[in-house]
C-alpha cells in the first residue's frame, strides 16, 4: 500500500476512535491524537498545531450535534469559550519557549485526583441535578485552553472533569465543553498561523509533512462526531460518570508512564 494512503487510513481510524470517545465523554481527542503524532516523531509545537487544525473541523461537527441533541447550555459554553480562547492564545505563544514536560507532573496529579472524585460521585444513587452557577467557567476555560495549547490536548480532561466534579450534569458538561472547544481550536490555530507568518516559529516548515495524518484525523473525527453526541444523549448519567472517571484515571496512568519514560 502507498505510504501516504496508509498514513491517511491509520490516522482516520485514530481520529474516529478519538472523536467517538471525546464526543461521548467530553475528553481524549487531543490527548489520543497528540500521542500518535508524537509517536511518529513530530515535534510538540507541530503536534499541537496539527491537532488544533483538525479540531476546527471535528469540533464544528461535534458542537452542531451536541446543540441539536440538547446537550449544550449556551451560557456555560460562552464563558468556557471566552476563557479558553484567552488561555489557548497565550499557551500557543509560549509553547515554543517553555518545554511542555515542565507542566506534565501537575496535569498528571490533577487528572488522578479528579478521576477519583468523579468515581466517588458515580457511586451515589443519584446524580445531582444540573448545576446552574457557572461563575467559575471563565477561569476554568482559561486554564483548560492554556494546557490544551501547550500539550496538544488537555481541554476535555481539565474542563469536563472539573465541571462534572463540581456538580454539573455529565451530558451538559460534555456538550457545553465540546461546543466551546470549537472556538478555542479556531483561536489556537489562528495563533499558530500568526506565528508562522511573522517568523516566530522555527519548526513550522515541517507542517507540510503532516498533511495526510491531519486529513486522516479530520475525516475520522467528522464520521464519529454525530454518533458520539447521540451516545451522550442516551447513555445513563451514572454510567457516563463511571466512564469519564475511568478515562481520566487511564489518561493519568498513561501520561505518568510516559513522563517516567516507562513507555
Amino acid at each position: 500500500m502507498d505510504p501516504t494512503l496508509a498514513s491517511f487510513l491509520i490516522f482516520m481510524a485514530v481520529g474516529f476512535l478519538a472523536q467517538l470517545v471525546d464526543g461521548a465523554v467530553g475528553m481524549a481527542y487531543g490527548v489520543t491524537s497528540a500521542t500518535f503524532l508524537l509517536a511518529f516523531g513530530i515535534p510538540p509545537a507541530n503536534v499541537s498545531a496539527s491537532v488544533h487544525a483538525s479540531k476546527v473541523f471535528t469540533c464544528a461537527a461535534s458542537a452542531w450535534a451536541h446543540v441539536r441533541f440538547g446537550n449544550t447550555v449556551p451560557r456555560l459554553a460562552f464563558w468556557l469559550a471566552a476563557g479558553g480562547i484567552t488561555g489557548g492564545v497565550v499557551g500557543a505563544y509560549v509553547l515554543t519557549t517553555i518545554p511542555p514536560n515542565t507542566v506534565k507532573p501537575i496535569i498528571i496529579t490533577y487528572l488522578a485526583i479528579m478521576g477519583v472524585i468523579i468515581l466517588t460521585r458515580s457511586m451515589r444513587v443519584r446524580i445531582a441535578a444540573t448545576k446552574r452557577d457557572f461563575s467559575g467557567a471563565l477561569p476554568l476555560g482559561t486554564v483548560g485552553g492554556f494546557l490544551d495549547a501547550m500539550g496538544g490536548g488537555g481541554w476535555g480532561p481539565t474542563v469536563t472533569t472539573t465541571l462534572i466534579g463540581s456538580g454539573v450534569e455529565p451530558r451538559v458538561a460534555i456538550g457545553s465543553t465540546n461546543t466551546a472547544e470549537f472556538f478555542v481550536a479556531v483561536a489556537v490555530s489562528v495563533s499558530f498561523i500568526t506565528m508562522l507568518l511573522t517568523g516566530h516559529w522555527d519548526q513550522a516548515t515541517e507542517l507540510t509533512q503532516n498533511l495526510w495524518p491531519v486529513l486522516g484525523l479530520i475525516a475520522g473525527g467528522l464520521i464519529a462526531a454525530p454518533l458520539a453526541a447521540r451516545v451522550t444523549r442516551v447513555l445513563p448519567a451514572s454510567r457516563m460518570t463511571w466512564i469519564v472517571g475511568l478515562v481520566v484515571i487511564g489518561l493519568a496512568i498513561w501520561q505518568g508512564l510516559q513522563w517516567a519514560k516507562v513507555v
